[in-house]
């Protein structure tokens, strides 16, 4: 029964919203076209918004998500430390460890030289 009266709210609320919804689309006026199109200074866009970065910024990429990863699990790891004590401190350092490898082999690509 409690099933039954449940499925009768979310089936009305369904309803009500959906109805609000089609009520405010029945009374909306189509936009012109500049209106529509996408805003560049003016102009229409050169690319579509789907084309491919250049190559050079996905090592970056991965390197910023590498100095992130290891900042958001050096915040709780304090907490950590109090508690479990020099087990913490190993486990910390075997994280960094690897970090470090992927940093060091960022640098050996040239990752940190701008082009």
């Amino acid at each position: 029964m409690e099933l039954l009266t449940l499925l009768i709210v979310l089936l009305v609320a369904l309803g009500a919203g959906l109805g609000v919804q089609w009520l405010a689309m029945c009374h909306q006026t189509m936009p012109t076209y500049p209106q529509r199109a996408p805003f560049l200074g003016g102009g229409l866009p050169e690319t579509h918004a789907w084309n491919r970065y250049h190559v050079r910024y996905y090592p970056m990429t991965l390197l910023l998500i590498a100095f992130e990863m290891e900042m958001m699990f050096m915040y709780p790891w304090a907490v950590v430390y109090v508690e479990q004590g020099m087990k913490a401190v190993m486990e910390m350092g075997m994280f960094l460890a690897i970090l470090s490898v992927g940093i060091v082999y960022g640098w050996r690509e040239g990752v940190f030289k701008w082009q």
